[in-house]
């Protein structure tokens, strides 16, 4: 077991499965005391209860990030236990709820897309921002996307939201940097990564070869390549960033 962030406390939404279990295990590796939050109640114990066989320590609140109230027992439960609040893995989300163009989508796919990955967000930087002024400070790092930078075929709703927690990141970057909390906020920005969000994307062997095609690593990434991105955001070494956008796409924006 690592020392990265050894002894801080970190909170890792959407921590059931994919990229929250990624770096909910990562973090806990390099020392943090995780606690995972989901509204997948049996994920989120599974995870958090094999975190802990390993001698790390974890802890699973279940949690909709939709909801304010949610938001504030959330909060109020990681302090309970553990004094204080270092980090924010902001992460939970949803993929593309259909393929619809925007002539053909209904409110209720755009507003349930914007509810989860853009209210969701700002409900956490909220409340994240609230415990850690009363501490020494933290890291909040917020899941956005390549479709926060681009844009996707069939997917407004999808790139307004992400597109929303790019700049929503350096908005609160800024308002935390001048208020001298000692707050960091900076967005990561995965490629497709092998999880089961992107499941019905890779299902035949054609559809995953046209999907690796549009990467000129020639490969798709792996939940570990986002972890290892979200540990470093969590601990100093990168104590220096702020609203900035760490992308991890394998070369796909910079074509």
């Amino acid at each position: 077991m690592g020392n990265r962030v050894a002894g801080k406390v970190a909170l890792v939404t959407g921590g059931a499965s994919g990229l929250g279990q990624a770096s909910a295990e990562r973090l806990a590796e390099e020392g943090a005391l995780v606690v995972l939050s989901d509204v997948n109640v049996e994920g989120g114990m599974r995870v958090a209860e094999a975190i802990a066989a390993t001698g790390a320590a974890a802890s699973f609140v279940e949690q909709d990030t939709t909801s304010e109230d949610g938001w504030d027992a959330t909060v109020a439960e990681v302090l309970s236990r553990h004094g204080k609040l270092d980090v924010l893995f902001n992460n939970a989300g949803v993929g593309r709820l259909d393929g619809s163009f925007i002539d053909g989508m209904s409110m209720e796919i755009w507003r349930k897309t914007l509810a989860v990955n853009l209210d969701g967000v700002f409900l956490g930087l909220r409340a994240a921002i609230r415990a850690m002024k009363r501490g020494e400070g933290g890291s909040i790092i917020n899941t956005s996307s390549i479709y926060g930078i681009v844009g996707a075929l069939g997917a407004a709703a999808y790139n307004a939201s992400k597109g929303g927690v790019r700049t929503l990141t350096k908005a609160a970057a800024l308002e935390c940097a001048r208020d001298g909390s000692g707050i960091r906020v900076n967005s990561v920005h995965p490629g497709h990564i092998e999880t089961p969000m992107i499941a019905p994307r890779v299902e035949t062997e054609e559809l995953r070869a046209a999907l690796t095609a549009m990467y000129p690593v020639g490969h798709l990434g792996e939940p570990l390549d986002i972890a290892n991105a979200v540990l470093f955001l969590a601990s100093d070494e990168s104590k220096f960033m702020t609203g900035a956008e760490l992308v991890v796409d394998g070369g796909f924006t910079a074509q």
